[in-house]
């Protein structure tokens, strides 16, 4: 975005001196530079949160779901080791009856023996409360892991369920902005789906004339079909880039460079989109790329290009993430 700004203020400068630019024209031309900065910047940021987002719920989503699966091995192995306590437990409450009743047995033997006996039971009943403590704090553990896990489990559910609804979301939508624009496939317009994200990509010898920034009456058709499938979906953020390709424009009038052509091109895009539908001004952004995001090393027209990059809402995402 900084090269962007030190361009397009060169360009301005360059224009005042050279006086080739109107008054009128550089007016609009330092109002749309100013517009662009602006919501580039507001763009990113929203585009780096979402980002970061996106990858902080995939990092969560794997700990949870290696929580819940140490859960259960924990529970598995707690659940087996109480069995094998109160298996115990019963063999020394039999142990326990069976010296009780020799025990009583022997009352009338030797004190030696007597005292003997006495001391074994104590040594058993000594024992069988170690027993029991034991299988009371294992099964007190138990139960806070089946409580531990119910959450674990719940919450792991909970964003599986954020996450498909909002995968639901953009195949839908991908689906609404395809066919709205199947009557373009084979004319250099393309519509995929990639890290969570919709991209719409035109390219230029459907909109516009070389070196041109005014929209051709086909892709301006293109483009209203477009606009018409998006202006439904409030929950969006819409990023229009302007790419092209390495050859470099030099012109003593605007646009004066590749990065000038990349912008306008883009925002005359955004002008169509907005004055043929009911899209929200503040969801949708212009930016230009100039030839530095080229798709292909052998061919230069599909570097030619505009894309429409439509990001889903996050915000139940966002939420479930906070709340962790």
């Amino acid at each position: 975005m900084k090269i962007l700004n030190v361009t397009i203020q060169a360009i301005v400068l360059t224009a005042i001196v050279s006086a080739c630019v109107p008054s009128k024209k550089y007016k609009e031309l330092v109002a749309r530079e100013k517009t662009c900065t602006e919501e580039l910047e507001k763009y990113r940021k929203s585009s780096d949160s979402f980002e970061a987002a996106s990858k902080d719920l995939g990092t969560k989503y794997e700990i949870a779901s290696k929580d819940v699966s140490k859960l259960k091995q924990d529970t598995t192995s707690i659940g087996n080791t109480l069995r094998f306590l109160k298996r115990d437990y019963s063999q020394l409450l039999e142990q326990h009856e069976s010296l009780e009743k020799s025990f009583d047995k022997l009352k009338n033997l030797s004190a030696k023996e007597t005292a003997t006996l006495q001391s074994e039971l104590e040594a058993k009943n000594k024992e069988l409360q170690s027993k029991e403590n034991a299988l009371l704090k294992l099964d007190q553990e138990l139960k806070a892991k089946e409580v531990l896990l119910k959450e674990r489990e719940k919450r792991v559910n909970e964003l599986e369920e954020a996450i498909r609804k909002k995968d639901a979301t953009v195949q839908l939508l991908k689906a609404k902005v395809a066919n709205a624009l199947v009557g373009f496939e084979n004319k250099g317009l393309t519509v995929v789906q990639k890290n969570g994200k919709i991209y719409v990509s035109l390219e230029a010898k459907l909109l516009f004339k070389s070196g041109s920034t005014f929209v051709e009456p086909e892709g301006k058709v293109a483009l209203i079909e477009l606009g018409k499938a998006l202006e439904t979906e409030k929950d969006l953020e819409i990023v229009v880039e302007g790419h092209t390709d390495v050859d470099k424009l030099i012109s003593p009038t605007s646009p004066k460079n590749n990065w000038e052509l990349s912008v306008l091109r883009s925002t005359s895009v955004v002008e169509i989109l907005l004055a043929n539908s009911n899209m929200i001004p503040s969801q949708i952004m212009a930016a230009g790329r100039g030839e530095f995001f080229p798709v292909s090393t052998t061919d230069k027209a599909k570097n030619r290009r505009i894309e429409v990059i439509i990001s889903p809402n996050l915000n139940e995402l966002f939420e479930i993430i906070s709340n962790d």
